[in-house]
Protein backbone atom coordinates (compact mmCIF):
# COMPACT_ATOMS: atom_id res chain seq x y z
CA UNK A 1 0.00 0.00 0.00
CA UNK A 2 1.33 3.48 -1.01
CA UNK A 3 0.28 5.94 1.58
CA UNK A 4 -0.42 9.43 0.81
CA UNK A 5 1.40 12.40 1.61
CA UNK A 6 0.71 15.89 1.61
CA UNK A 7 3.61 18.37 2.03
CA UNK A 8 5.82 16.84 -0.53
CA UNK A 9 7.58 20.30 -0.97
CA UNK A 10 9.75 20.30 1.99
CA UNK A 11 7.60 19.47 4.18
CA UNK A 12 5.83 22.88 3.48
CA UNK A 13 1.88 23.07 2.45
CA UNK A 14 2.23 26.35 0.86
CA UNK A 15 4.63 25.30 -1.74
CA UNK A 16 2.46 21.67 -2.06
CA UNK A 17 -0.14 23.69 -2.80
CA UNK A 18 1.31 25.32 -5.71
CA UNK A 19 2.66 21.94 -6.95
CA UNK A 20 -0.93 20.50 -6.61
CA UNK A 21 -2.77 23.38 -8.01
CA UNK A 22 -0.42 23.94 -11.14
CA UNK A 23 -2.40 21.49 -13.62
CA UNK A 24 -5.68 22.92 -12.45
CA UNK A 25 -4.25 26.83 -13.45
CA UNK A 26 -2.98 25.05 -16.61
CA UNK A 27 -6.60 23.22 -17.44
CA UNK A 28 -8.19 26.63 -16.75
CA UNK A 29 -6.01 29.07 -18.28
CA UNK A 30 -6.26 26.58 -21.24
CA UNK A 31 -9.75 26.79 -21.29
CA UNK A 32 -10.26 29.95 -20.96
CA UNK A 33 -7.26 31.19 -23.68
CA UNK A 34 -9.31 29.09 -26.71
CA UNK A 35 -6.17 28.38 -28.17
CA UNK A 36 -6.79 25.08 -28.16
CA UNK A 37 -9.34 21.73 -28.13
CA UNK A 38 -11.71 20.43 -24.66
CA UNK A 39 -10.17 17.08 -25.14
CA UNK A 40 -6.66 18.89 -26.01
CA UNK A 41 -6.71 20.81 -22.64
CA UNK A 42 -7.77 17.84 -20.96
CA UNK A 43 -4.43 15.86 -21.77
CA UNK A 44 -1.94 18.33 -21.54
CA UNK A 45 -3.28 19.00 -17.80
CA UNK A 46 -3.49 15.01 -17.42
CA UNK A 47 0.03 14.97 -18.30
CA UNK A 48 1.40 17.48 -16.09
CA UNK A 49 -0.60 15.67 -12.92
CA UNK A 50 1.02 12.53 -13.89
CA UNK A 51 4.04 14.42 -13.81
CA UNK A 52 3.50 15.79 -10.58
CA UNK A 53 1.80 13.47 -8.61
CA UNK A 54 4.83 10.78 -9.45
CA UNK A 55 7.86 13.20 -9.80
CA UNK A 56 6.65 15.18 -6.45
CA UNK A 57 4.16 13.14 -4.65
CA UNK A 58 6.02 10.14 -4.88
CA UNK A 59 2.85 8.05 -6.48
CA UNK A 60 4.00 4.64 -7.39
CA UNK A 61 3.87 4.82 -11.99
CA UNK A 62 1.40 2.04 -11.60
CA UNK A 63 -0.99 3.55 -9.30
CA UNK A 64 -0.75 6.57 -11.53
CA UNK A 65 -1.63 5.36 -14.57
CA UNK A 66 -4.31 3.11 -12.72
CA UNK A 67 -5.70 6.24 -11.40
CA UNK A 68 -5.81 7.86 -14.65
CA UNK A 69 -7.45 4.68 -16.25
CA UNK A 70 -10.02 4.01 -13.62
CA UNK A 71 -11.04 7.83 -13.92
CA UNK A 72 -10.77 7.74 -18.44
CA UNK A 73 -13.60 4.50 -17.75
CA UNK A 74 -15.72 6.56 -15.37
CA UNK A 75 -15.71 9.17 -17.61
CA UNK A 76 -16.96 7.16 -20.30
CA UNK A 77 -19.27 5.34 -18.25
CA UNK A 78 -21.48 6.19 -16.48
CA UNK A 79 -21.00 9.52 -17.39
CA UNK A 80 -20.58 9.70 -21.36
CA UNK A 81 -23.30 6.72 -21.63
CA UNK A 82 -25.40 9.54 -19.88
CA UNK A 83 -24.83 12.28 -22.44
CA UNK A 84 -24.93 10.74 -25.59
CA UNK A 85 -28.45 8.58 -23.93
CA UNK A 86 -29.86 11.73 -23.45
CA UNK A 87 -28.96 13.34 -26.79
CA UNK A 88 -30.55 10.42 -28.82
CA UNK A 89 -34.38 11.08 -26.70
CA UNK A 90 -33.33 14.54 -28.58
CA UNK A 91 -32.91 13.25 -31.72
CA UNK A 92 -35.16 10.58 -31.90
CA UNK A 93 -37.76 13.87 -30.88
CA UNK A 94 -35.51 15.76 -33.96
CA UNK A 95 -35.67 13.14 -36.72
CA UNK A 96 -39.88 12.06 -35.97
CA UNK A 97 -40.37 15.78 -36.52
CA UNK A 98 -42.42 16.12 -32.86
CA UNK A 99 -39.86 18.45 -31.41
CA UNK A 100 -41.16 21.00 -33.81
CA UNK A 101 -44.61 20.38 -32.20
CA UNK A 102 -42.90 20.89 -28.66
CA UNK A 103 -41.77 24.19 -29.28
CA UNK A 104 -45.16 24.87 -31.06
CA UNK A 105 -47.01 23.77 -27.93
CA UNK A 106 -44.63 25.64 -25.14
CA UNK A 107 -45.69 28.62 -27.33
CA UNK A 108 -48.96 28.04 -27.12
CA UNK A 109 -48.51 27.75 -23.34
CA UNK A 110 -46.28 31.26 -23.42
CA UNK A 111 -44.76 32.87 -26.15
CA UNK A 112 -42.13 34.87 -23.78
CA UNK A 113 -38.31 33.73 -24.10
CA UNK A 114 -37.87 34.51 -20.94
CA UNK A 115 -40.60 32.52 -18.85
CA UNK A 116 -39.54 29.48 -21.41
CA UNK A 117 -36.18 29.10 -20.18
CA UNK A 118 -37.04 29.51 -16.86
CA UNK A 119 -39.31 26.29 -17.23
CA UNK A 120 -37.04 24.47 -19.01
CA UNK A 121 -33.59 25.75 -17.06
CA UNK A 122 -34.65 26.11 -13.98
CA UNK A 123 -38.00 23.79 -13.27
CA UNK A 124 -37.86 21.13 -15.59
CA UNK A 125 -34.08 20.55 -15.11
CA UNK A 126 -34.32 20.42 -11.01
CA UNK A 127 -36.87 18.04 -11.41
CA UNK A 128 -34.67 15.61 -14.04
CA UNK A 129 -31.43 16.45 -11.46
CA UNK A 130 -33.34 15.50 -8.53
CA UNK A 131 -34.02 12.24 -10.18
CA UNK A 132 -30.81 11.31 -12.17
CA UNK A 133 -27.92 13.86 -11.76
CA UNK A 134 -24.06 13.11 -13.33
CA UNK A 135 -25.00 15.91 -16.10
CA UNK A 136 -28.11 14.56 -16.77
CA UNK A 137 -30.21 17.67 -16.52
CA UNK A 138 -27.15 19.76 -18.32
CA UNK A 139 -27.76 17.82 -21.89
CA UNK A 140 -31.16 17.20 -21.41
CA UNK A 141 -32.10 20.94 -20.70
CA UNK A 142 -28.92 22.58 -23.24
CA UNK A 143 -30.70 20.41 -25.94
CA UNK A 144 -34.12 21.77 -25.64
CA UNK A 145 -33.23 25.23 -25.12
CA UNK A 146 -31.60 24.90 -28.61
CA UNK A 147 -34.44 23.55 -30.34
CA UNK A 148 -36.29 26.74 -28.92
CA UNK A 149 -34.04 28.26 -31.15
CA UNK A 150 -31.69 30.21 -28.38
CA UNK A 151 -28.11 30.19 -29.15
CA UNK A 152 -25.62 27.42 -28.67
CA UNK A 153 -23.43 29.25 -26.40
CA UNK A 154 -26.49 31.48 -24.50
CA UNK A 155 -28.13 28.06 -23.93
CA UNK A 156 -25.61 26.42 -22.31
CA UNK A 157 -24.47 29.11 -19.78
CA UNK A 158 -28.17 29.33 -19.27
CA UNK A 159 -28.36 25.34 -18.12
CA UNK A 160 -25.12 25.96 -15.85
CA UNK A 161 -26.50 28.93 -14.14
CA UNK A 162 -29.87 26.62 -13.58
CA UNK A 163 -28.23 23.54 -12.68
CA UNK A 164 -27.09 24.41 -9.21
CA UNK A 165 -29.30 24.47 -6.24
CA UNK A 166 -30.90 21.66 -7.36
CA UNK A 167 -27.51 19.76 -7.05
CA UNK A 168 -27.36 19.58 -3.78
CA UNK A 169 -30.14 16.86 -3.52
CA UNK A 170 -29.74 15.27 -7.46
CA UNK A 171 -30.36 11.96 -7.69
CA UNK A 172 -32.58 11.38 -4.89
CA UNK A 173 -30.64 12.67 -2.42
CA UNK A 174 -27.56 10.52 -3.03
CA UNK A 175 -24.96 14.38 -2.51
CA UNK A 176 -26.37 14.03 1.36
CA UNK A 177 -26.50 10.40 1.85
CA UNK A 178 -22.98 9.65 1.11
CA UNK A 179 -21.72 12.79 3.08
CA UNK A 180 -23.66 11.31 5.81
CA UNK A 181 -21.87 7.90 5.51
CA UNK A 182 -18.34 9.49 5.35
CA UNK A 183 -19.22 11.80 8.50
CA UNK A 184 -20.88 9.81 10.79
CA UNK A 185 -23.52 12.70 11.00
CA UNK A 186 -27.16 12.64 11.46
CA UNK A 187 -28.33 12.68 7.56
CA UNK A 188 -31.92 14.18 8.88
CA UNK A 189 -29.58 17.38 10.34
CA UNK A 190 -27.37 17.64 7.49
CA UNK A 191 -30.45 17.64 4.83
CA UNK A 192 -32.08 20.33 7.37
CA UNK A 193 -28.98 22.21 7.50
CA UNK A 194 -28.33 22.53 3.90
CA UNK A 195 -32.01 23.13 3.28
CA UNK A 196 -31.78 26.02 5.39
CA UNK A 197 -28.06 27.39 3.88
CA UNK A 198 -29.99 26.97 0.36
CA UNK A 199 -33.42 28.93 0.95
CA UNK A 200 -32.14 32.14 -0.34
CA UNK A 201 -30.16 31.27 -3.06
CA UNK A 202 -33.04 29.30 -4.25
CA UNK A 203 -34.88 32.29 -4.84
CA UNK A 204 -32.50 34.44 -6.47
CA UNK A 205 -31.31 32.09 -9.26
CA UNK A 206 -34.25 32.35 -11.18
CA UNK A 207 -33.66 36.13 -11.32
CA UNK A 208 -30.05 35.52 -11.69
CA UNK A 209 -30.72 33.37 -14.75
CA UNK A 210 -33.52 35.99 -16.51
CA UNK A 211 -30.82 39.07 -15.80
CA UNK A 212 -28.34 37.09 -17.72
CA UNK A 213 -30.59 36.10 -20.93
CA UNK A 214 -32.29 39.35 -21.08
CA UNK A 215 -30.81 42.00 -19.19
CA UNK A 216 -31.92 44.12 -15.53
CA UNK A 217 -34.73 45.67 -16.94
CA UNK A 218 -36.74 43.06 -18.76
CA UNK A 219 -35.89 40.31 -15.79
CA UNK A 220 -37.81 43.32 -13.63
CA UNK A 221 -40.95 42.87 -16.06
CA UNK A 222 -41.03 39.17 -15.41
CA UNK A 223 -40.34 39.35 -11.31
CA UNK A 224 -43.65 37.22 -10.16
CA UNK A 225 -42.51 34.54 -12.71
CA UNK A 226 -39.14 34.63 -10.98
CA UNK A 227 -40.43 35.05 -7.39
CA UNK A 228 -43.14 32.14 -7.69
CA UNK A 229 -40.40 29.59 -9.20
CA UNK A 230 -37.81 29.97 -6.95
CA UNK A 231 -40.06 31.02 -3.87
CA UNK A 232 -42.39 27.71 -4.47
CA UNK A 233 -38.69 26.04 -5.07
CA UNK A 234 -37.19 27.25 -2.07
CA UNK A 235 -39.97 26.83 -0.01
CA UNK A 236 -40.81 23.02 -0.75
CA UNK A 237 -36.97 22.43 -0.92
CA UNK A 238 -36.71 23.95 2.94
CA UNK A 239 -39.93 22.25 4.19
CA UNK A 240 -39.13 18.65 2.85
CA UNK A 241 -35.60 18.48 3.53
CA UNK A 242 -36.15 19.34 6.96
CA UNK A 243 -38.89 16.90 7.80
CA UNK A 244 -38.55 13.76 5.86
CA UNK A 245 -34.85 14.36 4.70
CA UNK A 246 -33.31 14.49 1.14
CA UNK A 247 -34.48 11.74 -0.90
CA UNK A 248 -37.47 13.20 -2.82
CA UNK A 249 -36.39 17.11 -1.89
CA UNK A 250 -35.27 17.75 -5.75
CA UNK A 251 -37.83 15.76 -7.56
CA UNK A 252 -41.03 17.81 -5.29
CA UNK A 253 -38.76 20.98 -5.53
CA UNK A 254 -38.69 20.57 -9.38
CA UNK A 255 -42.39 19.43 -9.67
CA UNK A 256 -43.76 21.91 -6.99
CA UNK A 257 -42.01 24.93 -9.03
CA UNK A 258 -42.79 24.17 -12.65
CA UNK A 259 -46.59 23.36 -11.76
CA UNK A 260 -46.50 26.81 -9.97
CA UNK A 261 -45.17 28.83 -12.55
CA UNK A 262 -47.59 27.58 -15.10
CA UNK A 263 -50.57 27.87 -12.66
CA UNK A 264 -49.33 31.72 -12.10
CA UNK A 265 -49.49 31.73 -16.44
CA UNK A 266 -53.18 31.42 -16.09
CA UNK A 267 -54.06 34.72 -15.08
CA UNK A 268 -50.28 36.70 -15.14
CA UNK A 269 -48.91 38.05 -18.48
CA UNK A 270 -45.80 39.48 -18.55
CA UNK A 271 -44.90 43.28 -19.18
CA UNK A 272 -44.34 43.82 -23.32
CA UNK A 273 -44.56 39.53 -23.97
CA UNK A 274 -45.01 38.60 -27.02
CA UNK A 275 -48.68 36.80 -27.63
CA UNK A 276 -48.87 33.65 -27.94
CA UNK A 277 -49.66 31.76 -31.22
CA UNK A 278 -53.33 31.06 -31.94
CA UNK A 279 -52.08 27.44 -33.11
CA UNK A 280 -54.75 24.73 -32.85
CA UNK A 281 -52.88 21.72 -31.96
CA UNK A 282 -55.23 18.42 -30.93
CA UNK A 283 -54.74 16.70 -28.18
CA UNK A 284 -53.73 13.35 -29.95
CA UNK A 285 -50.78 15.84 -31.64
CA UNK A 286 -49.88 17.26 -28.47
CA UNK A 287 -49.54 13.60 -26.96
CA UNK A 288 -47.30 12.43 -29.64
CA UNK A 289 -45.03 15.14 -29.22
CA UNK A 290 -44.54 15.11 -25.47
CA UNK A 291 -44.53 11.41 -25.65
CA UNK A 292 -40.57 11.30 -25.57
CA UNK A 293 -40.38 13.60 -22.70
CA UNK A 294 -43.05 11.68 -20.56
CA UNK A 295 -40.99 8.64 -21.02
CA UNK A 296 -38.02 10.02 -20.49
CA UNK A 297 -39.31 11.49 -17.49
CA UNK A 298 -41.00 8.21 -15.91
CA UNK A 299 -38.01 5.98 -16.95
CA UNK A 300 -35.67 8.45 -15.49
CA UNK A 301 -37.87 8.85 -12.70
CA UNK A 302 -38.38 4.36 -11.86
CA UNK A 303 -34.16 3.97 -12.07
CA UNK A 304 -34.22 6.08 -9.61
CA UNK A 305 -36.65 4.17 -6.92
CA UNK A 306 -33.48 2.56 -4.71
CA UNK A 307 -35.94 -0.51 -4.90
CA UNK A 308 -36.28 -0.70 -8.52
CA UNK A 309 -32.56 -0.16 -8.64
CA UNK A 310 -32.01 -2.38 -6.17
CA UNK A 311 -34.10 -5.22 -8.30
CA UNK A 312 -32.00 -4.17 -11.93
CA UNK A 313 -28.52 -4.68 -9.72
CA UNK A 314 -30.14 -8.28 -8.97
CA UNK A 315 -31.18 -9.02 -12.02
CA UNK A 316 -28.09 -7.94 -13.91
CA UNK A 317 -25.76 -9.67 -11.42
CA UNK A 318 -23.29 -8.80 -8.86
CA UNK A 319 -20.03 -10.47 -11.11
CA UNK A 320 -20.95 -7.35 -13.53
CA UNK A 321 -21.56 -4.65 -10.98
CA UNK A 322 -18.35 -4.32 -8.98
CA UNK A 323 -14.99 -4.71 -10.76
CA UNK A 324 -11.43 -3.92 -8.09
CA UNK A 325 -9.43 -1.53 -10.42
CA UNK A 326 -6.08 -3.59 -10.76
CA UNK A 327 -3.50 -2.52 -8.23
CA UNK A 328 -5.05 1.17 -7.07
CA UNK A 329 -8.20 -0.88 -5.59
CA UNK A 330 -7.50 -0.69 -1.28
CA UNK A 331 -3.93 0.32 -2.81
CA UNK A 332 -3.58 3.93 -1.25
CA UNK A 333 -3.99 5.18 1.97
CA UNK A 334 -5.96 8.40 2.67
CA UNK A 335 -3.61 9.85 5.54
CA UNK A 336 -4.38 12.07 8.62
CA UNK A 337 -5.99 14.82 9.11
CA UNK A 338 -8.56 13.88 6.57
CA UNK A 339 -8.85 10.57 8.46
CA UNK A 340 -9.03 9.94 11.50
CA UNK A 341 -6.56 7.01 11.10
CA UNK A 342 -5.03 5.46 7.36
CA UNK A 343 -7.40 4.14 5.67
CA UNK A 344 -7.39 2.38 2.06
CA UNK A 345 -9.36 3.58 -0.41
CA UNK A 346 -11.97 1.77 -2.83
CA UNK A 347 -11.17 1.66 -6.42
CA UNK A 348 -14.41 -0.23 -7.70
CA UNK A 349 -15.34 0.46 -11.13
CA UNK A 350 -19.68 -0.18 -11.52
CA UNK A 351 -20.00 -1.94 -14.57
CA UNK A 352 -24.50 -1.74 -13.60
CA UNK A 353 -24.96 -1.26 -17.25
CA UNK A 354 -28.85 -1.96 -16.23
CA UNK A 355 -29.44 -0.16 -13.54
CA UNK A 356 -27.20 2.94 -14.94
CA UNK A 357 -29.74 6.27 -15.71
CA UNK A 358 -28.02 6.63 -18.98
CA UNK A 359 -29.49 3.03 -19.72
CA UNK A 360 -32.95 4.45 -18.47
CA UNK A 361 -32.53 7.57 -20.60
CA UNK A 362 -31.81 4.81 -23.49
CA UNK A 363 -34.22 2.86 -23.17
CA UNK A 364 -36.44 6.03 -23.15
CA UNK A 365 -35.73 6.71 -26.43
CA UNK A 366 -36.08 3.29 -28.04
CA UNK A 367 -39.50 3.18 -26.57
CA UNK A 368 -40.36 6.66 -27.89
CA UNK A 369 -38.80 5.68 -31.01
CA UNK A 370 -40.77 2.65 -31.51
CA UNK A 371 -44.37 4.25 -30.03
CA UNK A 372 -43.66 6.97 -32.91
CA UNK A 373 -43.40 4.32 -35.29
CA UNK A 374 -39.76 4.20 -35.81
CA UNK A 375 -38.39 0.90 -37.15
CA UNK A 376 -34.92 -0.60 -34.97
CA UNK A 377 -32.68 0.01 -37.91
CA UNK A 378 -33.53 3.63 -38.03
CA UNK A 379 -33.02 4.12 -34.83
CA UNK A 380 -29.40 2.12 -34.93
CA UNK A 381 -28.45 5.46 -37.62
CA UNK A 382 -29.97 7.73 -34.78
CA UNK A 383 -28.33 6.57 -32.19
CA UNK A 384 -24.65 5.93 -34.43
CA UNK A 385 -25.11 9.76 -36.04
CA UNK A 386 -25.63 10.98 -31.73
CA UNK A 387 -22.84 9.31 -31.20
CA UNK A 388 -20.76 10.48 -34.47
CA UNK A 389 -21.60 13.96 -33.22
CA UNK A 390 -20.25 13.66 -29.63
CA UNK A 391 -17.43 11.63 -30.00
CA UNK A 392 -14.81 14.33 -28.82
CA UNK A 393 -16.72 15.20 -26.34
CA UNK A 394 -17.30 12.04 -24.62
CA UNK A 395 -13.47 12.15 -25.55
CA UNK A 396 -12.52 15.24 -23.79
CA UNK A 397 -15.07 13.96 -20.60
CA UNK A 398 -12.98 10.75 -20.30
CA UNK A 399 -9.78 12.73 -19.70
CA UNK A 400 -11.29 15.19 -17.82
CA UNK A 401 -11.93 12.44 -15.22
CA UNK A 402 -8.69 10.79 -15.78
CA UNK A 403 -7.64 13.99 -14.74
CA UNK A 404 -9.50 14.13 -11.96
CA UNK A 405 -9.20 10.87 -10.19
CA UNK A 406 -5.42 11.32 -10.57
CA UNK A 407 -5.28 14.57 -8.75
CA UNK A 408 -7.73 12.36 -6.13
CA UNK A 409 -5.89 9.53 -5.66
CA UNK A 410 -2.44 11.29 -6.11
CA UNK A 411 -3.48 13.10 -2.47
CA UNK A 412 -3.27 16.56 -4.39
CA UNK A 413 -7.31 17.38 -3.74
CA UNK A 414 -6.08 16.88 0.37
CA UNK A 415 -3.29 19.05 0.18
CA UNK A 416 -5.42 22.05 -1.36
CA UNK A 417 -7.84 21.36 0.94
CA UNK A 418 -5.01 21.91 4.23
CA UNK A 419 -4.84 24.74 2.77
CA UNK A 420 -8.15 26.04 3.41
CA UNK A 421 -8.92 24.14 6.79
CA UNK A 422 -5.19 26.27 8.09
CA UNK A 423 -7.89 29.37 7.97
CA UNK A 424 -8.48 29.71 11.53
CA UNK A 425 -11.92 31.31 12.80
CA UNK A 426 -12.16 32.12 8.76
CA UNK A 427 -12.79 28.94 7.98
CA UNK A 428 -16.61 28.71 8.16
CA UNK A 429 -16.01 31.39 4.89
CA UNK A 430 -13.55 29.20 3.16
CA UNK A 431 -15.89 26.01 4.12
CA UNK A 432 -18.07 26.43 1.32
CA UNK A 433 -15.06 27.65 -1.22
CA UNK A 434 -13.71 24.11 -0.78
CA UNK A 435 -16.73 22.70 -1.66
CA UNK A 436 -17.00 24.93 -4.49
CA UNK A 437 -13.18 24.16 -5.57
CA UNK A 438 -14.07 20.16 -5.05
CA UNK A 439 -16.79 19.96 -6.90
CA UNK A 440 -15.22 22.23 -9.85
CA UNK A 441 -11.99 19.56 -10.23
CA UNK A 442 -14.12 16.37 -9.87
CA UNK A 443 -17.72 17.69 -11.54
CA UNK A 444 -19.66 15.77 -9.00
CA UNK A 445 -20.76 17.16 -5.42
CA UNK A 446 -21.50 13.27 -4.35
CA UNK A 447 -17.61 12.81 -5.49
CA UNK A 448 -16.60 16.54 -3.26
CA UNK A 449 -18.70 15.60 -0.18
CA UNK A 450 -16.80 11.49 0.12
CA UNK A 451 -12.96 13.42 -0.77
CA UNK A 452 -13.67 16.29 1.97
CA UNK A 453 -16.68 15.78 3.82
CA UNK A 454 -14.57 14.35 6.76
CA UNK A 455 -11.88 16.52 7.30
CA UNK A 456 -14.39 19.20 7.29
CA UNK A 457 -15.84 18.02 10.35
CA UNK A 458 -12.41 16.94 11.87
CA UNK A 459 -11.62 20.82 10.78
CA UNK A 460 -14.69 22.37 12.77
CA UNK A 461 -14.07 20.60 15.92
CA UNK A 462 -10.67 21.22 16.85
CA UNK A 463 -11.77 24.99 15.93
CA UNK A 464 -14.45 24.86 18.24
CA UNK A 465 -17.18 24.98 15.18
CA UNK A 466 -19.97 22.77 14.84
CA UNK A 467 -18.97 20.22 12.74
CA UNK A 468 -22.59 19.82 11.06
CA UNK A 469 -22.64 23.07 9.73
CA UNK A 470 -18.86 23.02 8.21
CA UNK A 471 -20.06 19.51 6.46
CA UNK A 472 -23.50 20.81 5.11
CA UNK A 473 -22.01 24.03 3.64
CA UNK A 474 -19.17 21.84 1.72
CA UNK A 475 -22.27 20.65 0.01
CA UNK A 476 -24.18 23.20 -0.07
CA UNK A 477 -20.74 25.37 -2.03
CA UNK A 478 -20.56 22.51 -4.05
CA UNK A 479 -23.96 23.06 -5.67
CA UNK A 480 -22.41 26.57 -7.03
CA UNK A 481 -19.29 25.09 -8.25
CA UNK A 482 -21.38 22.68 -10.60
CA UNK A 483 -21.19 25.96 -13.20
CA UNK A 484 -17.63 26.19 -13.49
CA UNK A 485 -17.19 21.88 -13.49
CA UNK A 486 -14.99 21.77 -16.67
CA UNK A 487 -17.23 18.17 -17.57
CA UNK A 488 -20.21 19.71 -16.97
CA UNK A 489 -19.21 22.87 -19.18
CA UNK A 490 -18.22 19.75 -22.11
CA UNK A 491 -21.70 18.22 -21.45
CA UNK A 492 -23.00 21.57 -22.41
CA UNK A 493 -20.89 21.86 -25.70
CA UNK A 494 -21.90 18.31 -26.55
CA UNK A 495 -25.56 18.26 -26.17
CA UNK A 496 -25.06 21.96 -28.40
CA UNK A 497 -22.94 20.65 -30.69
CA UNK A 498 -20.32 23.73 -30.36
CA UNK A 499 -17.08 21.71 -29.69
CA UNK A 500 -14.46 24.37 -29.19
CA UNK A 501 -16.18 26.57 -27.37
CA UNK A 502 -15.33 25.73 -23.76
CA UNK A 503 -13.34 28.57 -23.04
CA UNK A 504 -16.14 30.95 -23.67
CA UNK A 505 -18.63 29.53 -21.59
CA UNK A 506 -15.93 29.04 -18.96
CA UNK A 507 -15.61 32.93 -19.14
CA UNK A 508 -18.97 33.58 -18.80
CA UNK A 509 -19.90 31.45 -15.60
CA UNK A 510 -16.55 32.09 -13.75
CA UNK A 511 -17.39 35.68 -12.08
CA UNK A 512 -21.20 35.00 -10.99
CA UNK A 513 -20.34 31.50 -9.90
CA UNK A 514 -17.02 33.06 -7.62
CA UNK A 515 -19.89 36.02 -6.52
CA UNK A 516 -22.26 33.45 -4.88
CA UNK A 517 -19.58 30.85 -3.06
CA UNK A 518 -18.66 34.36 -1.41
CA UNK A 519 -21.95 35.10 -0.58
CA UNK A 520 -22.43 31.77 0.36
CA UNK A 521 -19.20 32.04 2.46
CA UNK A 522 -20.54 35.39 4.37
CA UNK A 523 -24.00 33.32 5.26
CA UNK A 524 -21.79 30.46 6.85
CA UNK A 525 -20.22 32.93 8.75
CA UNK A 526 -23.41 34.37 9.78
CA UNK A 527 -24.35 31.09 11.00
CA UNK A 528 -21.45 29.92 12.66
CA UNK A 529 -21.10 33.42 14.66
CA UNK A 530 -24.04 35.50 14.77
CA UNK A 531 -26.98 33.24 14.30
CA UNK A 532 -25.73 30.11 15.30
CA UNK A 533 -29.10 28.65 16.64
CA UNK A 534 -30.46 28.03 13.52
CA UNK A 535 -28.07 25.23 12.98
CA UNK A 536 -29.82 21.79 13.47
CA UNK A 537 -28.57 19.98 16.71
CA UNK A 538 -27.11 16.83 15.56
Amino acid sequence: MWLQHYTPVWGNLALSALAAALPLALVLGLFLSRRVTAHTAALIGLTATLAIASGIYGMPLHLVLSASAFGFLYGLFPIGWIVISALFVYDVAVQTGTFETVKQSVSTITGDRRIQVLLIAFCFGAFIEGAAGFGTPVAISTAMLIGLGIPALKASRLTLLGNTVPVAFAALGTPVVALASVTGLSILSLSATIGRELFLFAIVIPFFLLWTLAGWKQMLEVWPACLTAGGSFALTQLLISNISGPWIVGLASGIVSLLSVLYLLRFWTPVHSPSSPSLHLSLSKQLRAWLPWALLSLFVFLWGIPQVKMLLETFEGKRFVSLPIPWLHQGVLRNVPLVAAPRPENALFLLNWLSSAGTSLFFSGIASGLLLGVRPRTLLKIFAGTFRRIYRSLLAIALMLAFAFTIRYAGMDATLGLVFAGTGMFFPFFSPLLGWLGVAITGSDTTSNVLFGNMQQVTAQALGISPLLAAASHSAGGVIGKMVSTQSIVVACAATNSQGEEGRILRSVLLPSILLVVVMGILVMLLAYAVPWMIPQN
